[in-house]
């Protein structure tokens, strides 16, 4: 099986709608894809529509923004309940705050890049999308002043620039507790991708273990080898199931959908332990 356990729609930071998503995952030959958009459930009945009509296993998911003393950390929910209150609670607390990030972003690049306005960057968003800086992004490469999203974080976006603006988000453990309270299956998104910027140490993956903490997401593209052996190690360690994804984000970034994959006994282990939702399947009403 072709599993890709990691993708973001127009709900979010993506440029495709849901649908859409899940028609690239069909046209890239997967199996089985996972819709998981920051802080939302809001794509989820759209997509699970087009897995129906197009043949292919959804397993439904959000990607829970979460920050260890300033430093960003994501963490995937896999076939939670999305009515659960403790973490409906904290993603839209989350989504909130973002929303006034992104206003007050916006006010700061405005004043260097004055052809930016609010309107721009919800030209590149729909209903309930969780407006982030991606859109900000989207909104200065539209305006010509940038060739891609890529440039815009390298050097406008960045966590480090002059411009940015935090958002609340929960702490990863409390994130891992609320997940499994939901019933669903916390899995670690890219948790050394240095690139982006600073990431945690093993303490706090070993307090999100002893939180609940079902697995760490090794294959992605953000991953040198070394970083990927590491994280293999810790996933022996502690008995943590290893997935691989794309984080697919549409024409917003690189990443090839299916680019990465989970093999498929790591896919089973995931649907052990969820007990909040269930996948999608081909013709199920």
């Amino acid at each position: 099986m072709r599993i890709d356990l990691h993708t973001h729609s127009t709900a979010s930071d993506g440029t495709q709608p849901p649908a859409e998503v899940v028609r690239s995952a069909v046209e890239a030959g997967l199996d089985v894809v996972a819709l998981t958009d920051h802080d939302t459930t809001a794509g989820w009945a759209e997509a699970a529509d087009a897995a129906r009509r197009y043949g292919i296993v959804l397993v439904p998911g959000t990607e829970v923004s979460c920050s260890y003393h300033g430093v960003s950390v994501h963490l995937l929910s896999y076939l939670q309940d999305p009515a659960a209150p403790g973490l409906l609670t904290e993603t839209e607390r989350a989504r909130e705050s973002r929303l006034h990030r992104a206003e007050r972003m916006v006010e700061l690049v405005a004043a260097d890049y004055p052809r930016l306005t609010w309107q721009a960057v919800l030209d590149h968003t729909r209903a309930g999308t969780t407006v982030g800086r991606p859109h900000l992004a989207d909104a200065l490469v539209d305006l010509g002043y940038f060739p891609d999203r890529d440039t815009v974080f390298r050097d406008v976006l960045t966590e480090r620039s002059r411009y940015y603006v935090p958002h609340y988000a929960p702490d990863p453990v409390t994130a891992v507790r609320l997940v499994r309270e939901a019933g669903g299956v916390p899995v670690f998104a890219h948790p050394l991708a240095s690139r982006r910027g600073r990431t945690v140490g093993d303490d706090v993956v070993e307090a999100m273990v002893d939180a609940g903490l079902a697995g760490l997401e090794v294959d992605h593209r953000d991953h040198d080898p070394e970083q990927r052996e590491h994280l293999r190690a810790l996933a022996r360690r502690w008995n943590l199931i290893v997935t691989g994804s794309s984080d697919y984000h549409g024409d917003g970034k690189p990443n090839r959908i299916g680019e990465n994959l989970t093999a498929e006994e790591e896919y089973l282990r995931i649907l052990e332990q969820a007990t909040g939702s269930a996948p999608v399947r081909p013709g199920q009403p």
